[in-house]
């Protein structure tokens, strides 16, 4: 397998895929968490191509297992009639100890579990999620005015 090239952003085989933003500018996290998950052949192949939107997706429990929903993996480019569905839930590997602890939580407390980062970890493709608590209006504003204030202190330390 080749190596992460700077120069070529088509194909990659280690390292990260893709990452939520908007999940952090809508959620406040809680914790994170590390999942495999499972994938047909294409669907890796597209990933290494980077073609996957996050934007959407969110972690649910069905009968005791997790899925990810919503989570779209653009067909292959040369994949044949056997290509996967853009748009199917993917199930999600962890430990039977993780997910009763996840299931309590976010029974419990109303979270939400959303995917933040997609990454090729030693060969494997692995989701960060993130357990989460969705973020009000007046919180999303605090956020902005945060982020536009430290933009600005930066450059005056820079003059």
């Amino acid at each position: 397998m080749a190596k992460k090239d700077k120069k070529d952003n088509n194909t990659i085989s280690s390292g990260e895929i893709a990452k939520n933003k908007k999940a952090l500018f809508n959620y406040e996290v809680i914790e994170k968490f590390e999942a495999g998950i499972v994938l047909l052949g294409t669907e890796v192949k597209s990933l290494r191509e980077r073609s996957v939107n996050m934007a959407d997706s969110y972690a649910s429990f069905k009968k005791g297992e997790l899925f990810i929903v919503n989570m779209h993996i653009s067909p292959y480019h040369f994949g044949n009639r056997n290509n996967h569905e853009p748009l199917r839930e993917r199930k999600l590997l962890m430990k039977k100890r993780e997910l009763k602890r996840l299931y309590g939580k976010i029974r419990e407390q109303g979270l939400t579990l959303i995917p933040v980062k997609l990454y090729f970890a030693r060969g494997k493709v692995k989701v960060e999620l993130a357990l989460a608590k969705g973020k009000k209006l007046h919180d999303k504003r605090e956020t902005l005015r945060r982020k536009t204030l430290d933009r600005e202190m930066e450059r005056y330390i820079k003059r």
